[in-house]
């Protein structure tokens, strides 16, 4: 079989040559139009609570704290399941939802939920919503750009930029004479 192929291809060489280019330019002509995603974002809709509670124990936090606002949370259109993380005067409430849920939606009713189950909880317990974050966080694309000496809009002793190459920053160092940084 194999060598039936090695064969085929030695004789048909530019046959090979010529479909293998075409791959390269398909693959090149795909590459072009995809978006740009570093990291596709694969993280489910999730809303976050906090509490802080520092004179309860874990298991005091599991019953008064969680169980109340996970209960409270229940019947959410659009929540698939909660889950909560309990420590020393500390617990967190994840109400994980369906990827069909606007996430705005989902902590509008969490609000909602929350300020119904905060009379439930222990006197001086504030539940707090975390901010609207995924597992991989939020990523920022930077770019520098540069800009010609020629071009420089400003006079010279002004901030900015100067025309022999040197650098003066807003409060009026020039960058040779910053301070050292410890």
């Amino acid at each position: 079989m194999i060598s039936r192929l090695v064969t085929f291809s030695v004789e048909r060489r530019w046959l090979v040559l010529l479909l293998t280019l075409v791959a390269a330019l398909a693959g090149i002509f795909a590459l072009q139009r995809l978006p740009i995603d570093a990291v596709p974002d694969i993280t489910n809709n999730q809303v976050q609570v906090n509490v802080l509670a520092p004179s309860l124990s874990p298991d005091q936090i599991e019953r008064q704290v969680s169980f109340t606002i996970e209960t409270s949370l229940k019947g959410i259109p659009g929540l698939a399941y909660t889950r909560s993380l309990n420590r020393n005067g500390f617990a967190q409430i994840t109400a994980v939802f369906t990827d069909a849920t606007d996430i705005y939606f989902a902590r509008q009713q969490v609000a909602e939920r929350m300020r119904m189950a905060e009379e439930r909880l222990p006197q001086g317990v504030m539940p707090e919503m975390g901010p609207i974050a995924t597992g991989l966080g939020d990523i920022f694309m930077w770019t520098v750009e540069f800009q010609e000496l020629n071009r420089v809009k400003h006079r010279d002793g002004e901030p900015g930029l100067q025309r022999d190459g040197s650098y003066i920053t807003p409060e009026g160092w020039p960058s040779h004479l910053l301070p050292a940084r410890s």
